[in-house]
Formats: structure tokens, sequence, C-alpha cells
């Protein structure tokens, strides 16, 4: 199968080896998010290798081999198709993966390629970050919590840090302006429990694209005010003089 070979050539070009039973996972998964897409908009990338790399392999970039273990409680916050989540998934399978996204059409997808990739201890929850964060059962519950192409840094930190719990990290997938983004969200970092910002630079197979994965470790907890309510962390990001 094309995709499949795609994505076997894509790892080795990172440096990742894949089973056999992997690389049939992210071909099914590559399947369905194309058969999906023509219903709802999920991805304007469809082309096998384009997915490979710049889903999947992306994805997979925020495996540092340092800060995971494998077996941690994990939230990827507005998921989307399930990018990173559910390639890290597939990837260590014993990862506990919880997916978070607004809209219930992608949740339904979402679910609908767990089953048949027979993905065990993954949640598929339809809510906003701002109203899930303050669940009990979700709030500060997590080892690690992800999120790419979402929003900018101080808006996702709002996001994401009241998941994390203390000692845990969360890890933003960035572009070109990762170094502006992590000087922008130093303040709300603090304001949310979080540390200094690290940055790790990522380069894919035969791309020229500025990547990052910026990682902000949890040393406190956040403070019971945080996330506010739906819409105001984008309307007035933290750390900024409009912010409340």
């Amino acid at each position: 199968m094309m995709f499949t070979e795609e994505m076997k050539k894509a790892a080795k070009a990172y440096g990742l080896v894949l089973t056999e039973e992997q690389l049939g996972q992210f071909g099914s998964y590559y399947e369905l998010l194309v058969e999906w897409n023509r219903k709802i908009n999920l991805t304007a990338i469809t082309e096998s290798r384009e997915v490979a790399v710049k889903h999947f392999i992306d994805s997979l970039s925020g495996w540092d081999g340092e800060g995971f273990r494998g077996n941690e409680r994990i939230i990827d916050v507005g998921t989307g198709a399930g990018f990173p989540g559910l390639p890290l998934k597939i990837f260590r399978p014993g990862l506990r993966l919880t997916l978070l996204d607004s809209l219930n059409k992608r949740v339904r997808f979402l679910q609908a390629v767990v089953d048949a990739l027979g993905l065990r201890d993954v949640e598929c929850i339809h809510g906003r970050a701002e109203e899930a964060a303050r669940d009990k059962s979700l709030r500060e519950g997590f080892d690690i919590a992800v999120s790419r192409a979402v929003a900018r840094l101080p808006v996702l930190a709002e996001y994401c840090l009241p998941f994390v719990r203390v000692g845990g990290v969360f890890l933003a997938w960035k572009g070109l302006q990762y170094k502006e983004e992590a000087q922008e969200a130093g303040q709300a970092a603090k304001i949310l429990g979080g540390g200094n910002i690290r940055m790790r630079r990522v380069e894919l197979p035969g791309l020229e694209e500025t990547r990052a994965i910026l990682c902000i470790p949890k040393e406190k907890p956040a403070p019971k005010a945080y996330p506010r309510k739906a819409g105001t962390p984008l309307k007035h990001p933290l750390g900024f003089p409009s912010a409340e």
C-alpha cells in the first residue's frame, strides 16, 4: 500500500522504528481521515506523503524519550482530527489518552478511528477546554497535556495547564514564531503554576519549515480562577494589559 510505504520511509528518515502492526494502524487511520474528510472538514492535507510527515511524524516529534515513560495519562486539548494524541498512542500503546474537542462531528470521527484501530484506554470527550478543566475528574489529573495548532501559547497555556498535575508537563507544537510565542507566554505560565518554558527545535524529513516543541513544567496548582469563562482567554490572553 502506498501510504504504508510512505509512513515507513518517513519514520525511518526521522529515526523512528515502527512495527508492522503500527504501520497498519497508521494506514487505517489515513484511510479513515481521507474518507471522513469528504463529509466534514478535518484537514487540508490529504496527500499520502504529506499526511505521513506533516501530521503523523510531526505528532510523534513530541516524543523525546525523556519526558515520556510510555504509560502516562495524557490529554490532547483541541485535538481536531486526533493530532498529536492518536499518533502518540499508536506509537506507545501504554499511554492512557483523553481526546478533547469542541466539535461533536470531530469527536465522532475520533471514536470511529479508536474503534477501527482497536485502541484501548482512549476516551473521546466533546467539550470546550475552559469548561472541561473545571471537571474534578479532569482538572490537574494528567501527567501530560498536549496541543497542536490551536492558538498562540499564552491562550493555550490557560487552556492546558489546568489539566496538568504538579510535576507534569504541557507540550505545545509550534511553528516559525515559536520563540516569540514562548516570550509572550512567560507571564501566563507563571500565573497558571507553570515554570520556565523550554524549547526544542524539530526537523521533519524533507521539510525546511521551522518547527519546535515548547515545554512548560507544572510547578504548582493552577489558581481556581483559571481557566476563565469560554471565549475570554482568546479575547484577553493572560500576561497582557487587557487580561482579567
